[in-house]
């Protein structure tokens, strides 16, 4: 990559994927925390959170930025189902909500055995229809990002949607604070984030499960951790390599967990996307911005 300061390459691997004459472009600025990007092809559209802000912003192509939805509910992590529709996790509902194709809000979880949830923060929908989600206790911390408050939850969990039923069941119940997660291209393995480190002298890496028939998860086990910053939301390209935020910007791990190489960002990384009419452009929201740069790989997202 010569003498380009926004690559840091670990791996061989990561240069044959990377643009050495791409520059990282910031798109818009302004925002007060970034979160939650998800692309519209068939709108031709970014979408993201600014949580503070209590907004949703959408940018398109030519440039223009303009407010999806205000106020938000505090929306943090957003994805579509397979049939394109918005889902998106509220701090100030603590719930998991879905766009319908007329804009009406329909609810799918905002409760676990009779008990609120605590703040849902990411969210990723299997090919079957299940909604896996990531609750947190981030946004009832304080009313920066939602409404302060104490949990009613006794675990912070990751939870399954059941896409016929709409039962909802906990998944996982040992994280500090579980945050990111993402299946992978093959939706045989979830992988889940966990950013306990940002509030305690905890993990700061990524787990992997085995998925059992779509519904269950087994086999828990160490993926990688960071060595800058935590992992907060993440996503991966066709080849099964997860790009992941950092405190620095973005770094790239190999299906066997090896950092391949860095993407260095000025600003504290949130998440990121892949998008564009080929999926080969990396959005990513970082702190008050949303920056892109086109790489050699294709995102695994659908629709």
């Amino acid at each position: 990559m010569g003498d380009n300061p926004i690559y840091e390459i670990r791996d061989e691997r990561f240069g044959a994927m990377v643009i050495g004459s791409a520059g990282l472009e910031e798109l818009y600025s302004g925002c007060r925390w970034t979160e939650g990007p998800v692309w519209f092809s068939d709108l031709n559209c970014l979408l993201w959170s600014d949580i503070p802000n209590e907004r949703m912003m959408r940018w398109t192509p030519d440039g223009t930025v303009s407010v999806f939805r205000s106020p938000s509910n505090y929306v943090n992590g957003n994805t579509r189902d397979r049939q394109g529709r918005l889902v998106s996790c509220e701090h100030g509902g603590r719930r998991v909500t879905r766009t319908e194709t007329d804009g009406t809000i329909t609810v799918l979880a905002d409760s676990y055995r009779g008990k609120r949830l605590n703040s849902p923060n990411d969210v990723v929908v299997h090919s079957d229809g299940g909604v896996w989600f990531t609750d947190p206790t981030y946004g009832i911390l304080s009313d920066y990002e939602g409404h302060k408050a104490e949990p009613e939850q006794p675990t912070r969990n990751v939870y399954r949607i059941d896409p016929t039923s709409g039962a909802i069941d906990a998944v996982v119940e040992d994280f500090i604070q579980p945050n990111g997660l993402a299946f992978s291209p093959d939706e045989t393995k979830l992988y889940i984030a966990d950013s306990g480190s940002a509030k305690h002298d905890v993990p700061r890496h990524i787990r992997v499960f085995d998925v059992i028939d779509g519904r269950t998860l087994a086999n828990n086990r160490y993926f990688c951790s960071l060595d800058v910053g935590h992992p907060d939301g993440f996503r991966f390209d066709v080849a099964g390599n997860l790009w992941t935020s950092a405190s620095d910007g973005v770094h790239c791990f190999s299906p066997d967990g090896t950092l391949l190489g860095k993407l260095r960002v000025p600003q504290t990384v949130s998440n990121l996307t892949f998008g564009g009419p080929k999926k080969n452009r990396l959005f990513i929201t970082a702190t008050r911005s949303v920056y892109s740069i086109y790489i050699k790989t294709t995102g695994a997202q659908y629709p």
